[in-house]
Formats: C-alpha cells, structure tokens, sequence
C-alpha cells in the first residue's frame, strides 16, 4: 500500500458517507460546556463516542478528572507501536458552546446534522467535533494503507471545556506531563485563512482582559447644582482610553507592542492577502498601526480594543455627573509581550498622564499566553510540503492565529513544536446560530490529513535527527 491509497480511502470514506454518519452521532450529544448542566453528556462523549473508537485503532484510553470541581474530564489516548519512533500528539475537544436553540434558521436545529448543498449545519460540525473527527478519521486511513500500521507513536488528548475557557486543562498538563510528552503537536481548530486555501498556522496570540474603573464617590450629584467643580468619572474614564489608544486603534503605551516583527514572519506574511466573504465587514483601511500591511496588523502585531464601556445609567441618562465609570479592555498579543507587565505597565502610564484616580486591574477572563514555531522550522517546511502534494495548492502560513487558544498548554508546558492545521473557514458562523462544515473542505481535509499522517511515518525520524543536529 502506498501514500495514494490512504489518501484514496480518506476520500472513499467521505464519499460512501461514513464521515456524515460519524458527525452526525456526534453533534447528537448536546455537550455545552459553559452551561455547568451537562455533565453527564459531557462524560458520554469521550466514554460513549471516543473510548470505543479510538479502541478499533489499537489505542489505550483513560478518563482523567478535571482538577476543576464542576468542569468536564479528559481523554488521554495513545498507541504506541515501537520504541525509537517519533510521537505525535493530537488535541481536540468535544464540548460545544450554547445551542442556541430557537435562534436557528427554519429547518435547523443544533443537535442535528442538516445537509444543505454544500453546507453541513449543527452545532460542533466546525468547532470542534468535525475538525477531530476527520483527523481520527484520517489515522484510520493511514492504518488500513499501512497494514495497521502508523509508522509514529501517537497520542491523544479530548478535552470537555475548552468553550468554557479550558479550566483545569493546564493542570492536567503538568499533572500529566510524561503522559502527553511527544516531539510534536498536530491539531485542528480555528479556521483556514479561506475556504479554498489549506492552512497551517504555527500557534496564537495572546489575550488579556482587564478593567479600567472610576470610582470618585458613593452617587450622582445634579449637573446644574454641582457641574463644573465635582470631576466626572466617565470624562475621566474617556480621556484615560484615548491615553492607552488614539482615535486609529495606535497602541500608545511603551511596552505593549511588539519591538520588532522577526524577519521569518514578515517573509510568511507577504503571501497572505485577507479575503472578504459574503458578510464579512469592510476593512477601515487607515485603522491600527500605521506602516503594516493587514495581515501583520493581524497576525504579527498587538491590538488593544475596548469591550465595554459604562458611565451613569445609558439606558435613562440622568442629569447628574456620575460617580464611577468602567471599562473593559483587551489586549491581543504576539510573542514578546510578557502579559505579568500590562497593568504595572497601564497603571504607570496613567499615573504619568495625571489620571492616577482611573484604576486598572487584571478582569476575571483566563489568560491565553502567545506562542508561535518559527516558519523555518522543519517541522514547518515538512507538512506545508506534504499538504501541497496531496492538494495541489500551496497552504497559507500562518506565524500564529489572529485569536487566541490554549497552545501555550503545548508550546510552554510541554514543551513541543506546534503545527496547527484548522478544517474550517471565516463564515462558518462559529460561535452563533447556523453553525456549519463545509462538505468539500470536510472531504479535502480528509485526504490532506491522511497525507500528512501518512508522511509522518516516512519521514518522522529523518526530521527529528535533522533538528536535533
């Protein structure tokens, strides 16, 4: 058997319909994770759906139980075929955000896998049932090609509450570090930069929330009785956002950009072009940091945006000068940013403009930490060059992800490269009603996957000696 035929079983199995049977069972399990209700079907999933499946794949599978009381558990899984062989680890998670239920357009519904021409809708179909199925789906494939051989050791790590900010997910990490040790992590999540074009990226920035407040005195006082000699705490609220940011989204506290975009960036950034799909917005052209191009505004830089923003009551204004204001801040962040200085660095700022009494501290929202594999890396070159055989098409790179997710698990953690390989595209409506996969990104996928597992078990060991020479 050869690398044609596993990508040729990656498609025969899409075309006979064993993927859409697959998914479907799958999007059935209603697993929210952010709704604290759904514990059991949260279990179900990994017990019910992955257990029994990866063991048709000669995997050991364990439940571990998340540190966190209330959260879901893991899977941990692994096959291992022979000493000396490189491991591989893939990551995947099988809880969901709300359903949404009621919200859908007529004729879908979350838990149901409804095929519209190219479209496949449910909630899970893109994130993230779809995107890990098809890379069990592709090690299948792999293993029937090679004689029920992979050629790698590979493991493989579901988590239940990564739509629920993956708590306990770093503790198991560490808990668990010789479990999930491997020499590289291949994952799928996020999506690709279009849906024609396969993707790679390399990990993702960073994000921290935190929260400017005001606080001047216990209530309002009348405009007209005391307007002029009490200070307003939205006035200074504004005056103290327009000190971090300018009027173009222009960072403008020293500490919080990047010094420099590494030169192997920039050359990955030069074939990227942002594509606008049907409802996307349009580009504000002259927004963020001048002198880059849109993909390193994205892709390369640091973004500081307000959330939110609350002064008096907006929804029946008073006459009166209020007495405290909020904001909610985020700051999306590239490697270089140490996220522990943002608010000694925010608050120093502020003190220096004379609004010491606007206050900022870290929000309660998780800290995602940036991570990115140099683009020259072997690894890298390695699997943009298989996806481009198997597809014809040469993938997209990119350094890291626009958002953010729990690489840093793997990257810092763990300790290991990071080659992310996303199923999805822009306008699958991720995160909202009429969730969906597309058929035909969903059948590329497959044999891509297939490909690039397959040349995993060819080329794997060459590799690892070549970085580590």
């Amino acid at each position: 058997m050869s690398r044609q035929d596993a990508v040729a079983r990656a498609a025969e199995y899409f075309d006979r319909g064993d993927f859409r049977s697959d998914l479907a069972r799958r999007v059935a399990m209603a697993t929210e994770s952010q709704t604290g209700e759904s514990l059991e079907a949260l279990r179900a999933y990994l017990t019910d759906e992955m257990i029994p499946t990866l063991e048709k794949l000669g995997f050991s599978s364990r439940i571990v139980e998340n540190p966190v009381p209330g959260y879901g558990p893991f899977l941990i899984a692994e096959r291992h075929e022979a000493d000396g062989l490189p491991t591989v680890l893939t990551y995947g998670h099988g809880d969901v955000i709300f359903g949404q239920e009621g919200s859908w357009r007529e004729g879908l519904a979350p838990w149901t896998l409804v095929e519209q021409g190219d479209r496949w809708y449910g909630r899970g179909t893109a994130d993230n049932k779809g995107q890990h199925s098809i890379n069990i789906a592709a090690l299948e494939q792999v293993m029937a090609a090679r004689g029920g051989k992979l050629g790698f050791n590979c493991k493989m790590l579901i988590e239940m509450g990564e739509e629920a900010g993956s708590p306990g997910l770093r503790d198991i990490a560490r808990i668990e570090r010789e479990a999930l040790s491997a020499d590289l992590l291949i994952g799928s999540d996020g999506p690709r930069l279009s849906a024609v074009r396969p993707t790679v990226f390399l990990g993702s920035r960073g994000a921290f929330n935190f929260e400017l407040e005001v606080n001047l005195r216990e209530s309002g006082h009348h405009s007209g009785n005391w307007g002029g000699v009490l200070a307003n705490a939205g006035t200074l609220l504004a005056h103290a956002i327009t000190r971090l940011v300018d009027q173009k989204g222009r960072i403008l506290v020293d500490g919080l950009t990047p010094k420099e975009i590494p030169a192997s960036v920039r050359a990955a950034l030069t074939d990227i072009q942002l594509e606008q799909g049907m409802g996307d917005p349009e580009i504000d052209p002259d927004w963020g940091e001048p002198g880059l191009t849109q993909a390193e505004k994205i892709f390369a830089w640091n973004t500081l945006e307000v959330l939110a923003f609350k002064t008096g009551a907006p929804e029946a204004p008073a006459n009166a000068v209020p007495p405290s204001a909020r904001a909610t801040m985020q700051l999306r962040f590239v490697v270089g940013t140490d996220p522990n200085t943002i608010i000694p660095l925010v608050q120093a700022h502020l003190d220096a403009a004379g609004l010491s009494q606007v206050r900022a501290r870290p929000s309660r929202m998780a800290t995602f930490e940036a991570t990115r594999v140099d683009p020259e890396d072997a690894w890298v070159k390695w699997a943009l060059a298989s996806i481009e055989t198997t597809t014809a098409k040469k993938p997209a790179l990119l350094p890291n992800l626009g958002g953010s997710l729990p690489n840093d698990v793997f990257a810092l953690i763990l300790g290991m490269p990071t080659v992310w390989v996303p199923h999805s595209y822009p306008a699958c409506s991720q995160h909202a009603p009429n969730e969906h996969l597309l058929a035909s990104v969903a059948r590329e996928a497959l044999q891509l996957m297939a490909g690039l597992f397959y040349d995993l078990g060819e080329d794997g060991s060459s590799i690892l000696k070549a970085r580590a020479a």
